[in-house]
């Protein structure tokens, strides 16, 4: 389980690198430390969970369908935080 769990991080660090390089050659590109904790912070939410429903549900098809909502359900939350499609407090600038 120890072994799931630095994959787990070692993806998320790898996702987290991808805007952190990119501010180094973009102006469009400009995270602040906070957007790096919140980004890492659900990265490693829905991995935690993804894993727990691995290691819990047997049912292949219950598997495939709730993680299909969990991912839906990240990138909702993600594009919620960036631009806003809800017009929660929440969004982003």
């Amino acid at each position: 389980m120890i072994k799931r769990h630095k994959i787990i991080l070692l993806t998320i660090t790898v996702l987290l690198l991808i805007p952190l390089i990119a501010m180094q050659f973009s102006e469009q590109v400009n995270w602040t430390l906070g957007d790096f904790l919140v980004a890492g912070i659900l990265l490693f939410s829905t991995g935690l969970i993804l894993d727990l429903i691995i290691r819990k549900i047997k049912n292949i098809n219950y598997r495939i369908v709730i993680s299909i909502a969990l991912f839906i359900i990240l990138l909702l939350i993600w594009a919620e935080l960036a631009v806003g499609i809800f017009g929660t407090p929440l969004s982003g600038n």
